[in-house]
Parts: C-alpha cells; sequence; structure tokens
C-alpha cells in the first residue's frame, strides 16, 4: 500500500499545494514567506490523504 500511497502523493500532494498557494494569494498574501508556507501545508496535508485515498482504492 506504501507504493499506491507514493504514486497518489505525487498527484494529490500537487493539487493541494496549488490549492494552497492560491487560497493565500487570494487572501492578498503575495509576500514569499506566506506561499511557501502555504505550499509546505498544502504537502503536508496531502500525506493522510494520500493515505486515505489508497486505503479506499485498496478495498475495491
Amino acid at each position: 500500500m506504501l507504493r499506491l500511497t507514493s504514486i497518489l502523493y505525487a498527484v494529490v500532494g500537487t493539487t493541494l499545494a496549488g490549492i494552497a498557494i492560491v487560497v493565500a494569494l487570494t487572501m492578498n498574501m503575495y509576500d514569499v514567506q506566506s506561499i511557501v508556507w502555504a505550499a509546505v501545508i498544502g504537502s503536508i496535508v496531502a500525506l493522510p490523504v494520500s493515505w486515505l485515498i489508497a486505503k479506499k482504492l485498496k478495498e475495491l
């Protein structure tokens, strides 16, 4: 399941980091530090999300 989670993380991590960056820019946070923190938070949140998606896919 770790392999499937890793593959999913490549897609989910990029997507959630991108969403977090768009949210930061929408909130008028144009400084580099805010954008980097948004990307980091999106990447960290993607870890359990990828694991949950992999778990659901294994159940099918």
